[in-house]
């Protein structure tokens, strides 16, 4: 709706995980760094949480694209509150088996699948969103998944997406032999208050918009009513922007800010501790040229070259996988 009056080519504010917009902040730019690291290099299992509305589906989405089409057989599960044997079948069925096979069928034939990719120099990778919503019993079932191995090299690559609840649910005593598998584990914070407007002004962008119209001012409050949250951060631009159009504002103020808040029943508080302590560990600003770091896409020819040869930039952190 008011695309044309702030000469933009699409909206900047949508909720849908468009890799375009995702802004290469430290945090994502480790957490997209990790992930690929974690599936090039076979580590098999691999946990990225983070609060509701962080933005992980976005990533997950950036680390697929980022993928030659040729190199990677995936699953997507994006609605993983199913029966084991339902989770089991919808899977299969993305790497192209036929669903409705009986649990012994269903597992030699995904085998078989595997070893075909394997041979073929592709990656198998089993992502999982929303995997916080995951049962017990299908937690079980992905283990039992991950015993999918050569002699050498894990044949399926098993990705679970989910928030802060999910670290809870690995924690459980009956899924300690799932937790014991996981060699990678990511996390996604808030924005801290700095990185808010270079999130503004990267989606602003991005939508073909030149100066973008948040002042100083609305662009503070927005990182306070937000706490550092791109989707809050999303929903609050939009509809500051709505009242900005219905009024024909050039600039979004505070009070466009402070209205579109007070309608979405969010007020100002402090942020939460972690983007305080994220904040008080910043030594200098830095512009958006230095943040988007570009992580260079996986090497065509094959998979023999060692993984960190895929990062000039950002190299693996002893963090990324649990300790010995």
């Amino acid at each position: 709706m008011y695309k044309q009056f702030y000469g933009l080519n699409a909206s900047p504010f949508v909720l849908t995980p468009d890799p375009r917009f995702l802004v290469m902040t430290e945090t994502y730019c480790n957490a997209k760094a990790g992930l690929m690291y974690a599936i090039l290099s076979g580590k098999g299992f691999t946990v990225l949480t983070g609060d509701a509305g962080t933005g992980k589906t976005t990533l997950l989405r950036s680390v697929i694209k980022s993928f030659p089409h040729d190199k990677l057989c995936f699953s997507l599960l994006v609605n993983p509150d199913l029966t084991p044997d339902e989770f089991s079948d919808m899977a299969v069925t993305d790497f192209g088996l036929a669903g409705g096979m009986s649990k012994p069928e269903r597992l030699r034939s995904l085998q078989d699948n595997l070893l075909e990719i394997h041979e073929a120099g592709k990656i198998a990778v089993l992502f999982v969103d929303e995997a916080h919503r995951l049962s017990a019993e299908t937690l079980e079932e992905i283990r039992l998944w991950t015993n999918f191995e050569s002699e050498t090299k894990k044949l399926l690559q098993i990705v679970l997406v989910g928030q802060d609840e999910l670290d809870e649910l690995l924690n459980r005593w009956e899924l300690r032999q799932l937790k014991q598998r996981v060699e990678v584990h990511l996390h996604i914070g808030h924005l801290s208050t700095e990185e808010v407007p270079l999130y503004i002004s990267h989606r602003w962008s991005r939508a073909g918009g030149s100066v973008q119209p948040f002042s100083s001012g609305a662009i503070r409050l927005i990182a306070q009513v937000s706490s550092g949250i791109p989707r809050l951060i999303n929903t609050v631009c939009d509809n500051s922007l709505l009242l900005g159009f219905a009024q024909s504002a050039p600039v979004i103020t505070e009070e466009h800010v402070s209205e579109a808040s007070t309608d979405l029943q969010l007020t100002a508080t402090k942020l939460s501790p972690r983007v305080e302590e994220r904040v008080a560990n910043k030594t200098e600003s830095r512009s958006v040229a230095e943040m988007e770091l570009q992580i260079p896409p996986p090497v065509c020819r094959g998979y023999n070259d060692h993984p960190l040869s895929l990062f000039q930039t950002v190299k693996p952190k002893r963090a990324w996988w649990r300790a010995s």
